[in-house]
């Protein structure tokens, strides 16, 4: 009598979608599908920061000038924030994985808080630059001297001066205001998510039994992150 193996019966994969042969099949669909919307979305980003580097090569000085108006405690805490609910959004992964509906709901509740006060602290640095008069448009203005707490050289500043005058500082502060309005719109679109996934779970659905649904919205989220990583220093930490 030959032994014969046995294969799973569809009834023994709940979570198995119709369309699906097998879990692993299931499983790369999502993770291949996943990554290659991020791969759209880095290729995006990508022209963003192309334009920064071609800007800020052609204008140094005033890129340099134009970054002192921007509030790097601020910048600090918001990335603070972020890596933090990075953290606890891996928690969140983690926690459906092992099939713990309260601790994800609780992680995800967590993150997306987290999510929310980046938003209002980036509420509070745009306010101020509308008041400031640097939003782009025919009401800019842009001061020659140096703001407070700022460390600009004399000779630098007396380059500065020479330039600042024209229309090239509003190119920071559109690819600023852009760069980081772009990355607040992927951050509300992860709180979404995130408060979707809350309320299937406090439901009980089904659709969020299996733990691929929650491991995508954290490699959205890790995206999210890793995007303002880049934008910190970008328009932050420019060398003083």
């Amino acid at each position: 009598m030959s032994a014969q193996a046995i294969e799973p019966s569809r009834s023994d994969e709940p979570f198995l979608g119709e369309q699906f042969e097998n879990r692993d099949q299931q499983d790369e669909a999502y993770t291949v599908g996943m990554w290659t919307f991020l791969a759209t979305e880095v290729m995006f980003f990508g022209a963003l920061f192309l334009s920064y580097t071609l800007y800020r090569s052609l204008h140094p000085e005033v890129f340099r000038a134009a970054h002192h108006y921007l509030s790097v405690p601020m910048g600090t805490i918001n990335t603070a924030v972020l890596l933090t609910s990075s953290f606890t959004m891996a928690l969140a992964v983690r926690a459906s994985q092992l099939r713990q509906r309260r601790v994800v709901m609780l992680f995800l509740a967590v993150t997306s808080v987290l999510a929310l006060a980046f938003l209002v602290i980036k509420g509070f640095e745009w306010s101020h630059e509308f008041e400031e008069r640097h939003l782009p448009g025919p009401t800019f203005q842009f001061s020659e001297h140096q703001p407070p707490g700022a460390t600009v050289t004399t000779a630098e500043a007396g380059r500065v001066g020479a330039v600042l005058p024209g229309d090239v500082p509003q190119i920071f502060f559109v690819l600023y205001f852009a760069m980081t309005g772009l990355h607040a719109i992927h951050v509300i679109v992860g709180i979404l998510v995130m408060w979707g996934l809350i309320a299937l779970l406090a439901a009980d659905s089904p659709l969020v039994r299996y733990y691929m649904p929650t491991e995508m919205a954290g490699l959205y989220w890790h995206f999210v992150d890793i995007v303002w990583i880049f934008l910190y220093p970008l328009f932050y930490l420019i060398p003083r």
